[in-house]
């Protein structure tokens, strides 16, 4: 129940609204109780004796006794004549009162439909907003097309449970409330004989439900499965087709969609089973109800044709809202589980918080210093141990090393990827944990092997969010990135779509797209992440002379695995194993003879061969 009222908090912007639908699906419940009440006076003035509006019936209409459904009153408020007129005055009444019913019944949905989709939205835009504060750790261990799926598919089903599943549990009770008053109001006596299948309607709610959430989850889980399988094929196609595994992945992806269909198959037939039976408990009750009255007509025993007719449309009509009430609990069900799904999400907290006054930096004016810094992941698997250094203003520094040596990881630290375990880094004696999250990473330009573009123009991708910055901007950053030949001879200039992650581009353009981005923003500090490791001689090239371009007036932190492309830092730190094990410029490591000269004499030697 805790997680239920959780949901019905995201109703609170659209309170206004909700009331409103409330409002009207009260009224659509009431008008509904007045057209079937309208069958007593019809069957009066078809079926019995004509009633004479008399000297006595000129006087004000007594209201109270509609609801004993006197034929005099009836017959004072339609008017007329005769049969003929009255039943002429009728029709047009019961038009008009359908017409109100219709009316209120299209405010409830227009309203209700209005608040739903307005609560998948906030639902939807806080939970990518979480999304973005979690930490870059959190998302290593998450599958993209889980996530994916929670931002898509659980929130769909969430909508069934909160706005539209709780307005229809509001109307169909009131509808079921009205119905059961008209069956008292007809004969209270065979009203109280309807009640016996009140309990066993509940009861097989309240077993169904318990199922149906169990199993939804499981259905909610199969769903992510497919959405993770399809996000990694269509990321991955280029190595699923040069492996030749589209048969694979055809497999891969049958299994999943049939593991769906298996326990959407068993959650229908849990939930489909549930209707039907609830209906039956109705139907057998009044199937011996109609024995019962009608031989009570039969045998003269007080109980007339109209007011056993109502009894009956009545009785039949408070089916229909007990099975509706039976599938709304499918839809409540499958909500919850939905909402427990997205809730294990939203209810992650971010590592990486800010301090209740950050520091703002504005600038960049002295060094960034790495004091006596510790760091390892959660599971213990890497650590990094006594990394104390620093880079001043305007420095070239670059880290080298063996792959898996920790040189990205202590990279990560400076945009507070990660927090240290212990020790501090610092930007001009500010610790990072005590400055703001914003501004210390609009200090960085980072540009990483792994070259992340979007299904965008060649501008927007460059620009990146910036709607103030001009076409010549941008020209003036790709030429410094030696980007813009390549631009310019596209189909479209800076207006060419370069496809998904730019598909449509060579890795070194992709590269040098990332370069120019970086640059314009104009940081004061770059970060080089392997930029050219996987990239031809050429491509390398290109990529280098782009890389000094940069190097003018800025402090600049290259990871490299390729030598050749970090022998004019100004300090070079070898790291292996979690610590910096040599330091110096690249003339002082090759004279020492120590790993950065075995990495070096490797790497000319393959060069040379």
């Amino acid at each position: 129940m805790k997680l239920y009222w959780r949901l019905l908090g995201y109703l609170r912007p659209h309170f206004r609204h909700y009331l409103a639908a409330i409002v009207f699906g009260t009224l659509f419940a009431a008008m509904s109780g007045v057209s079937l009440t309208m069958i007593v006076p019809f069957t009066k003035i078809i079926f019995e004796q004509d009633v004479t509006v008399g000297a006595d019936q000129t006087g004000p209409i007594d209201y109270s006794k509609l609801l004993k459904l006197d034929k005099e009153t009836f017959a004072k408020l339609i008017g007329g004549d005769d049969k003929v007129e009255r039943l002429g005055r009728f029709c047009i009444i019961l038009l008009i009162v359908f017409l109100i019913k219709n009316i209120f019944l299209y405010c409830w949905s227009y309203l209700i439909i209005k608040v739903e989709q307005g609560v998948v939205r906030d639902l939807r835009n806080e939970l990518f907003e979480h999304y973005q504060r979690l930490p870059l750790e959190f998302f290593h261990g998450q599958k993209a097309g889980e996530l994916i799926s929670r931002i898509t598919n659980d929130i769909t089903l969430v909508r069934g449970a909160v706005a539209n599943g709780l307005s229809d549990l509001l109307k169909n009770l009131l509808l079921a409330i009205v119905f059961l008053a008209l069956v008292f109001a007809a004969s209270w006596k065979m009203a109280l004989a309807t009640i016996i299948i009140m309990p066993p309607s509940i009861l097989l709610i309240g077993i169904f439900g318990k199922a149906l959430k169990a199993n939804s989850l499981i259905t909610q889980q199969r769903m992510a499965s497919i959405t993770t399988v399809l996000q990694e094929t269509v990321s991955g196609i280029r190595v699923v087709k040069a492996f030749a595994m589209e048969k694979f992945e055809q497999g891969r992806f049958k299994k999943f969609t049939n593991d769906f269909y298996k326990t959407m198959i068993r959650l229908t037939r849990i939930g489909s089973i549930a209707i039907p039976m609830t209906e039956m408990l109705g139907v057998a009750a009044g199937t011996v109800i109609l024995w019962y009255g009608g031989k009570q007509i039969l045998q003269g025993s007080g109980l007339t044709a109209d007011r056993f007719f109502l009894f009956l449309v009545a009785m039949f009509s408070l089916m229909q809202p007990i099975k509706v009430l039976s599938r709304v609990n499918i839809d409540i069900q499958q909500g919850l589980a939905a909402g427990e799904r997205i809730f294990q999400i939203l209810d992650t907290r971010p590592k990486i918080t800010e301090v209740t006054n950050p520091v703002a930096l504005k600038r960049f004016d002295d060094a960034v210093r790495f004091e006596q810094v510790h760091f390892h992941y959660v599971e213990g698997a890497f650590e990094l141990e006594d990394i104390d250094f620093e880079i001043k203003k305007g420095q070239v520094v670059a880290l080298a090393g063996p792959s898996g040596g920790g040189k990205s990881t202590i990279v990560d630290l400076i945009p507070r990827f990660y927090d240290p375990t212990s020790g501090r880094v610092t930007i001009d004696g500010s610790d990072l944990r005590q400055v703001e999250i914003g501004s210390l990473r609009n200090l960085l330009g980072i540009v990483t092997q792994e070259t992340i573009l979007f299904n965008d123009t060649v501008y927007n991708n460059v620009a990146y969010g910036r709607t103030d910055i001009g076409r010549d901007a941008v020209e003036r950053a790709l030429e410094a990135a030696c980007a813009l030949d390549f631009v310019r001879e596209m189909p479209q200039g800076l207006d060419t779509v370069i496809g998904d992650r730019g598909v449509k581009l060579s890795g070194g353009q992709r590269q040098r797209l990332a370069i120019a981005r970086a640059l314009l923003k104009d940081p004061p500090i770059l970060i080089f992440d392997e930029a050219t490791s996987s990239l031809d001689s050429e491509s390398e090239q290109l990529i280098t002379q782009a890389i000094s371009n940069l190097l003018t007036g800025r402090t600049v932190i290259i990871i490299a695995h390729r030598l050749s492309t970090i022998r004019r830092a100004d300090l070079i730190l070898v790291v292996e194993n979690g610590r910096i094990v040599e330091t110096g410029d690249h003339n002082d490591l090759i004279i020492e003879g120590g790993l950065y000269k075995r990495l070096y004499d490797l790497q000319f030697q393959d060069m040379a061969i």
